[in-house]
């Protein structure tokens, strides 16, 4: 078993456990001599209780301490929980969101910075924007199934596709192709359909 994983299924264990009793992370905290920084810290996946202190969560919760490392279906931590156990080490202690917008921005201003030099070159490019739109949503899309599996990840691509049509039609307005956009409603249907494709279990029906 990985780290990161154990790290997840204590993680789990003691926010399932803490909210069976009613605790908060600072009365945990109190009864185990922490902060309730390093609880939370430890619910969040970052860390893990060392053995005395894994010994002493499970004489709280009369459990023992390989319940503490175990995995239990019955229940599982929030999905934000799960990314952030789930994050590069690199990446962790970070905002995601703020990393987001700070990649997208850099992907604007980086096109904006290429119009300007271009254009005190006397070369006045506007198409550098329409190639930049669907680059920044390929980027979003990559960073948000790295930090948000599954969420929202659907429209993202549809707007991504979308882009595309846009940025063939802008790019080549001597052609007028605007026939194209024929093609763009299947094509986001079928994002759609994908995106929310899931195995089922076959159920047998018994003669």
């Amino acid at each position: 078993m990985e780290q990161s994983e154990l790290k997840l299924i204590s993680a789990s264990n003691i926010i399932r456990l803490r909210q069976s009793k009613g605790l908060t992370q600072a009365e945990l905290g109190k009864l185990l001599n922490y902060s309730d920084k390093s609880i939370s810290k430890w619910e969040r996946g970052e860390a893990i209780p060392d053995a005395y202190t894994l010994l002493q969560i499970a004489g709280i919760f009369d459990v023992d301490v390989d319940y503490m490392l175990s995995s239990h279906d019955d229940w599982e931590p929030h999905s934000e929980e799960k990314h952030i156990a789930q994050m590069p080490e690199g990446m962790k202690g970070y905002s995601a969101e703020v990393l987001i917008w700070l990649i997208i921005v850099s992907v604007w201003t980086a096109a904006i910075t290429g119009f300007v030099v271009l254009w005190l070159a006397g070369i006045v490019c506007w198409e550098i924007f329409m190639i930049a739109l669907p680059v920044s949503l390929l980027v979003l899309i990559i960073l948000e199934s790295i930090f948000y599996p599954k969420k929202n990840l659907q429209f993202f691509i549809s707007a991504f596709v979308v882009s595309l049509f846009v940025m063939l039609y802008l790019l080549f307005p001597d052609k007028n192709l605007w026939q194209i956009f024929l093609i763009a409603a299947p094509s986001v249907a079928i994002v759609f359909l994908a995106c929310n494709l899931s195995k089922k279990p076959i159920k047998l029906h018994k003669k």
